[in-house]
């Protein structure tokens, strides 16, 4: 008997490749008869995709695939949750960055993603919570996250990840702004001024693939990354670090892991907000949370498992 599937496509993430894409994997999988179902939900608008995850019947489907870029993922791991939704999910990417998707080394092709479909790894997953709301990858503030609310799709288009950091070094300016941060995590409580703020899941944040150098997605921990102030001239090669992961050792740099790390603001009259898989989260203070091992997520079988 052959799968069935709910698929969940945002049609516009990546030039609308994501409908394609899925089109021929499911061509490929009735071509190998490894297909019963496939039932598709085309979202709209915000929240759509969220909609469609929790309310999904277990009885009727054996894997759920989000198709689209990292905000389509977020909404469909916040519906699985919030619906008590405990199937399987495979993410089939096409936005601009990826950066969950990249890390967990999800197949491009739709005849790989298929294959992959049929032989399954299905590993059980940690995810972030940050008030009522969860992120797969990274919960985000400062400079960068303001910077992605205004990179242009024609800009994302045609310079893939490197847009968001064209855009900030265009900005060096606002290099010299910091949130004046009160952190406490693993018993400990620290005041830092920060440029910018990164709780991830997995290692890949912006299209820095190093960049939370530790961070595994099953050790039931978060990496907390934070950026002090950086002076023009030395915004190039902290960059050059960051890229190559190369910054742990850096004063300009703090980098810890916990399963529990609150977030406060030193100064009520400035307000700041987070920003959760790309897309605009909750306003500090908040308390961020590892859920351990939640989400069952399908990725390629190992060599030894195909033999």
């Amino acid at each position: 008997m052959g799968l069935r599937l709910k698929i969940i496509i945002n049609p516009s993430s990546g030039r609308e490749l994501a409908k394609t894409n899925i089109e021929d994997m499911l061509s490929y999988m009735v071509s190998q008869r490894a297909i019963t179902r496939a039932d598709i939900f085309y979202t709209a608008g915000k929240d759509d995709a969220k909609h469609f995850a929790e309310d999904t019947d277990p009885e009727d489907y054996d894997y759920i695939v989000a198709a689209g870029g990292d905000g389509t993922v977020n909404e469909v791991i916040c519906g699985l949750l919030e619906g008590g939704v405990d199937l399987p999910l495979a993410i089939y990417t096409s936005g601009t960055v990826n950066d969950f998707a990249t890390n967990v080394g999800m197949p491009q092709s739709p005849s790989d993603f298929a294959r992959m479909l049929m032989n399954p790894r299905i590993r059980r997953i940690d995810c972030g919570k940050c008030k009522d709301n969860y992120f797969l990858n990274v919960a985000a503030a400062g400079l960068m996250t303001e910077i992605s609310y205004n990179v242009t799709s024609e800009l994302k288009t045609a310079l893939g990840p490197m847009a968001y950091w064209v855009s900030a070094i265009k900005d060096i300016p606002a290099f010299g702004s910091t949130m004046p941060l009160r952190i406490t995590a693993n018993g400990k409580t620290f005041d830092t001024d920060a440029m910018m703020l990164f709780v991830s899941n997995t290692q890949s944040v912006g299209g820095f693939r190093k960049l939370m150098t530790l961070a595994d997605i099953e050790d039931g921990m978060l990496d907390l990354l934070i950026v002090r102030k950086v002076e023009p001239a030395d915004v190039m090669p902290l960059m050059g670090k960051l890229m190559i992961g190369d910054h742990l050792d850096s004063d300009k740099a703090i980098y810890l892991q916990s399963d529990k790390i609150d977030i406060e603001v030193r100064d009520e009259r400035q307000e700041i907000v987070l920003d959760l898989d790309g897309e605009k989260g909750p306003s500090l203070p908040v308390r961020i949370e590892c859920i351990k091992k939640c989400i069952n997520l399908i990725t390629p079988a190992k060599e030894e498992d195909l033999k």
